[in-house]
């Protein structure tokens, strides 16, 4: 999973990115100090793991894993080449999903590239950005397919949905918020808009605001109300406070999150959250010699999540022995549970649930 920050120079970014990283990406408090893309691999927390680990005696741990990319300020003009804007661009179309951390503190110290702190002005000014470099490609596409659709009616499908497309464009609204069949879903995949990448508002607030995560705070309120008009999620952070929490040791971490009033960090928040817009949900395999979690699409049958491990796994896909992550915990061991009945035998049209230990059958 590939997760692009983005936002205006100066909302906190790459403090977000060093923070829930520990990559070291310049910080600075002056436009475009990110210029190529930082990329940082995360290990996605999971304490299910550790229970796995002792279980098994396990040698080794593999947590599932997020490539997190801090991708340069966007400014107004961005899709004209403003600041640099059409290469940054077009690393947010390598992304999963779009982080839009959006300013929500004042501080009088860090410059605003706008002069003042005015949330959904700055998210219309990515917004609109993304929509005027997605508008441009709609045409390009719209008239090279008009012109092969003369002698191939098969492509009036996908020019009809070009056209509804750039009106939503031109009417300033996202990709995204078009209403689709399955097959139009399908097909404006492979447009690769940036418009139709999911979003989550990470607002980034001060210390004073982070104990009841901007609840008073009314610039965090303006993107909540904003973001329901588009099905997005919104994530409140600190990033001064992550990056606290980023140099600490999982035992400090938990001492200073609760003197915080908080039960989780902001990265772990984010990855809930990501998980959640995505559709992801993660299965399991333990052994003697590694405990590992694999992230797969939410719905996704049992040879499909074993061809994530393997191609092998899921050509020679015979049958997959499950048992629930809290059903092995419950009865102590693997043969405890099969024991009790719990480790079940499922075939090709099982559909994978989070949280299932899995051992694949499979024979090519």
């Amino acid at each position: 999973m590939k997760l692009g920050i983005v936002g205006l120079p100066n909302v906190g970014k790459s403090t977000l990115f060093n923070a829930i990283t520990q990559a070291g990406a310049e910080s600075a408090n002056y436009p475009f100090c990110t210029i190529e893309p930082n990329v940082g691999v995360v290990a996605v927390p999971d304490e299910r793991l550790t229970v796995l680990r002792d279980m098994h005696s396990s040698e080794k741990v593999i947590p599932a894993a997020i490539e997190f990319y801090d991708i340069a300020g966007l400014v107004r003009g961005a899709s004209k080449g403003e600041g640099l804007g059409n290469k940054f661009l077009s690393h947010i179309r390598e992304v999963s999903a779009i982080l839009h951390v959006v300013r929500c503190f004042e501080d009088s110290n860090i410059t605003h590239v706008d002069g003042d702190v005015n949330p959904l002005r700055d998210i219309e000014t990515i917004n609109l950005e993304l929509i005027f470099s997605d508008l441009e490609m709609v045409e390009k596409r719209i008239q090279k397919q008009e012109k092969l659709a003369k002698s191939d009616k098969s492509l009036l499908p996908e020019l009809d949905l070009l056209k509804r497309i750039r009106e939503a464009l031109e009417d300033g609204k996202s990709a995204r918020s078009i209403e689709l069949t399955d097959e139009e879903a399908m097909m404006i995949r492979g447009f690769n808009l940036l418009s139709t990448k999911p979003i989550i508002y990470v607002t980034n607030v001060d210390e004073n605001d982070i104990q009841n995560l901007g609840a008073d705070n009314s610039h965090v309120a303006q993107v909540k109300e904003l973001a329901t008009t588009e099905n997005a999620e919104v994530v409140t952070i600190c990033a001064k406070i992550e990056a606290e929490i980023s140099e600490l040791e999982d035992e400090e971490k938990s001492m200073f999150l609760e003197e915080l009033g908080l039960s989780e960090s902001g990265l772990d928040r984010l990855i809930k959250a990501s998980y959640s817009l995505l559709g992801l949900i993660s299965y399991l395999t333990a052994g003697p010699k590694e405990v590992r979690a694999w992230t797969i699409k939410n719905g996704l049958k049992a040879p499909q999540a074993a061809g994530k491990i393997h191609s092998d796994f899921e050509r020679g896909f015979i049958r997959a022995e499950v048992v629930a992550f809290d059903d092995l915990v419950a009865a102590g061991s693997h043969s405890a549970a099969k024991d009790k009945g719990w480790v079940r035998l499922e075939g090709k049209e099982y559909i994978v649930k989070d949280g299932d230990v899995i051992l694949f059958r499979f024979n090519v």
